[in-house]
């Protein structure tokens, strides 16, 4: 018996990764087409890590105090955050225009 292959589990062949897939529903700052908007750039402008207390606040109420009375609770532990600045440079497939917006992203 023969073993059954598909070209399509090749990479590269018959369909596109997710990741190469750059292409933005959005409108042309210059022409206002959509669908057009392609990345054709992505650049680290700056990171940094910072460390944040995070707080939780909980009502309890307490059996020895007076009925009515709740007892607050916090509670917290340090994490870190990635705070991520990219430069994305965009161009129209329609009209060829070219620009870049500036993204923040914390992880």
């Amino acid at each position: 018996m023969g073993r059954e292959t598909s070209h399509n589990n090749r990479p590269g062949v018959g369909r596109k990764r997710l990741s190469e897939i750059r292409i933005f529903f959005r409108h042309c700052p210059a022409c206002g087409r959509r669908f057009q908007i392609r990345l054709v750039g992505k650049k680290l402008l700056d990171a940094e890590s910072r460390t944040e207390e995070v707080k939780r606040s909980v009502g309890v109420f307490e059996p020895s105090e007076p009925a009515g009375v709740p007892v607050i609770l916090e509670e917290g532990r340090p994490i870190t955050v990635t705070v991520e600045e990219f430069q994305y440079e965009y161009r129209c497939h329609h009209c060829g225009h070219q620009w870049s917006e500036k993204h923040v992203v914390e992880r």
